[in-house]
């Protein structure tokens, strides 16, 4: 039997976004959201939905938001991993920030590279020494026999680097995201939704248009 999901509509009514609220570029327009969705309390509000392609398809994961600047957003992973292999071969991909108790996302679109290795080593060294470890225990995305099999991997990891710093390693390290697009999605009541997307053009200024709902 297939599950019926229509009890669960709702209407959206919380707040608006218009054109004259908007920052003049898109980064100051995040932060301002983002500071938000930290006061609203919202769980792990860097916490973003990566979506890539490859020649079998499209995929999404959940990461982190690790940095934001004027060159983009940043995060890390696994560069062998199926996204890191999906990058390497096709370097456009989608952010998506799902801030649903507040009726609202945020999409960014654009084109990724990898961070240099030096801020990769900042990064890899601010982290807890086990997601250290784990960084090298495994190939992320490759089938594992069980859970005792990753367990004991992590234990190898441990042992090999007991009482040394961990290296960063090579097959790890972090993305940029340069966006080419940032829309601000906000709900509105009867699904007339406001959805204002900042475009960069080629002179490399923003310019803004209302996209229908």
């Amino acid at each position: 039997m297939l599950m019926n999901f229509a009890d669960l509509r709702k209407d959206y009514g919380l707040s608006a976004l218009l054109e004259k609220e908007l920052a003049r570029e898109p980064f100051r327009q995040f932060e301002k959201w983002f500071q938000e969705a930290e006061a609203a309390k919202i769980a792990e509000p860097n916490a973003m939905i990566l979506s890539t392609a490859g020649t079998s398809g499209p995929s999404s994961r959940t990461v982190l938001l690790r940095g934001l600047d004027g060159r983009g957003f940043v995060f890390y992973s696994h560069y062998e991993s199926r996204k890191g292999r999906e990058l390497t071969t096709n370097p456009r991909a989608s952010l998506l920030f799902p801030w649903l108790a507040l009726e609202r996302q945020v999409i960014v679109e654009g084109t990724v590279t990898r961070v240099p290795r030096e801020e990769s080593e900042t990064y890899f060294h601010s982290r807890p020494h086990a997601s250290q470890l784990a960084a090298w225990a495994l190939a992320q995305s490759t089938p594992v026999a069980d859970r005792e099999a990753i367990d004991t991997a992590f234990k190898a990891a441990e042992k090999k680097f007991a009482g040394r710093e961990v290296p960063l390693p090579p097959h790890w390290g972090g993305w940029r995201l340069a966006p080419e697009t940032i829309e601000f999605w906000q709900g509105r009541r009867n699904r007339l939704h406001d959805r204002l997307r900042y475009r960069r053009e080629t002179t490399g200024d923003w310019v803004v248009e209302r996209l229908a709902p």
